[in-house]
């Protein structure tokens, strides 16, 4: 397997090949973003009990996704680089028994899909939750926390204060760019836009 360097912001990325293949990019393996080193920020809310539920859901903090979607990924960050910011994860591939766990406690559709009908995006490793900070990792202001269930969070609630909606635009206009859509009650929340031809998935998170 090969694999190659490319720089981006004041550091090295290294990635295989694999993740450029067609033959790969059909099959149910996904990518682990921590591959990528320095060039994310992580703080994944669901292997913590600083979620909205309030309890641990996963046995690790693991960003995991398809490979075509870490391949966009990779690329919107990229384009932050270049603006003085990276991206930082919340939440990525969620298995569906997770997401069954959550409806059971919040069945609000609104904020929670609900996994006995189309499901969630995250449950094919086809979506991410994320915000921006620093290339130092200091704080970007989006107007609200992450999973804050109220019409602040709303991607049309536009009484913030210029900085908020100047950096709830960046996110959004970076992302669009590279294939990935909103959704109108949360602005951390991005779908890939070719998502609904990958599997549901239910396997764990892989905790080594």
């Amino acid at each position: 397997m090969k694999l190659f360097i490319i720089a981006c912001c004041t550091s090295l990325l290294f990635f295989s090949t694999d993740l450029n293949s067609e033959e790969n990019e059909k099959q149910s393996s996904l990518v682990d973003m921590a591959i990528y080193h320095t060039e994310f920020d992580y703080e994944i809310r669901y292997a913590t009990t600083n979620n909205f539920i309030g309890e641990q859901l996963y046995d690790c903090a693991k960003c995991l996704l398809q490979p075509e979607v870490a391949k966009a990924v990779l690329k919107a960050n990229m384009h932050f680089c270049e603006l003085g910011y990276k991206i930082k994860f919340y939440d990525c591939y969620r298995p569906l028994a997770v997401q069954k766990f959550m409806w059971s406690k919040v069945p609000r559709p609104a904020y929670v899909a609900n996994p006995y009908g189309k499901g969630s995006l995250h449950n094919k490793a086809a979506a991410v939750d994320i915000t921006l900070v620093t290339l130092d990792g200091c704080f970007v202001d989006m107007g609200s926390d992450y999973d804050f269930f109220g019409s602040v969070s709303h991607i049309d609630h536009y009484k913030h204060p210029p900085e908020v909606l100047a950096n709830r635009k960046l996110l959004r206009e970076g992302m669009q760019t590279v294939g990935f859509r909103t959704v109108r009650t949360e602005w951390w929340h991005y779908s890939f836009q070719q998502a609904w031809r990958f599997k549901t998935l239910n396997d764990k998170l892989p905790c080594f």
